[in-house]
């Protein structure tokens, strides 16, 4: 398998974030959105990775998971904490499910990766 450990680290540190961000009830602010959009890179960057292994379960399980999260997350990228709790304020509960059903999937991911050593451990 490719070398994803940088999009897996991103992603995850997105998806807690992201969560704890709109579970807290902060207002939206416009680097959140970038960071939504890098995270959107690093799940393509890890479908890219598993297709090349041949890991087609393991992508669609991923896929799926990350799929759930995003829901959540594109509500707020798009109406801001307004525009979530209307969609989903009452949700909170299955979007951490969600959210930690991926992380799950990230961690699995990692534990597929190289060790880290001072050539590779870039991020």
């Amino acid at each position: 398998m490719l070398d994803v450990t940088g999009a897996i680290k991103n992603l995850t540190w997105t998806t807690e974030h992201h969560f704890l961000h709109i579970k807290n009830q902060h207002d939206f602010i416009r680097i959140w959105a970038i960071q939504f959009e890098l995270a959107y890179t690093d799940f393509r960057v890890i479908q890219l990775a598993l297709q090349l292994d041949s890991q087609i379960e393991f992508l669609k399980r991923f896929t799926k998971a990350y799929d759930a999260v995003y829901q959540y997350e594109y509500a707020f990228a798009k109406g801001g904490l307004d525009g979530f709790n209307q969609q989903f304020g009452n949700q909170i509960d299955s979007y951490d499910e969600a959210q930690q059903n991926l992380l799950a999937l990230l961690d699995e991911l990692m534990q597929q990766q190289p060790k880290p050593t001072k050539e590779n451990d870039l991020i």
